[in-house]
């Protein structure tokens, strides 16, 4: 299996769309077997784009803290399983989702609503 998550400084980014970096960790049953770092700065905030490279990396679980319902459902057309409110280190959140005690808290949405980021709207990978 293999689990993505928005990373920054080797926690979980707290912003999905705005993370530069997404770090993904391979398993086999409950042990992080390895990992590597993707960029991401040419598909910020672009959902479908971003979707489709965690599917061309083999990504099966997304692990998040905020982001928004437009990436969450590009996400979910795609067949990930979406996992939101991790935030921490991000060994200790793949870890602890493997071996099923990871604690997320209540969905974080981006404050940006439901619609697409363009460039006047401030936000920047």
């Amino acid at each position: 299996m293999k689990i993505a998550m928005p990373y920054a400084n080797g926690m979980v980014n707290p912003h999905f769309g705005q993370s530069r970096e997404f770090i993904i960790f391979e398993s086999e049953g409950k042990e992080v077997k390895g990992s590597s770092l993707i960029n991401n700065e040419d598909s910020c905030h672009n959902h479908e784009g971003l979707a489709s490279l965690l599917k061309a990396q083999g990504v099966d679980v997304v692990i998040t803290g905020g982001v928004g319902q437009p990436m969450v459902r590009a996400l979910g057309k795609m067949g990930f399983k979406v996992v939101t409110g991790a935030s921490g280190d991000v060994k200790k959140v793949a870890n602890d989702y493997l071996n099923g005690t990871l604690e997320t808290a209540d969905i974080k949405l981006c404050g940006c609503g439901d619609h697409e980021h363009g460039d006047d709207h401030g936000h920047h990978c």
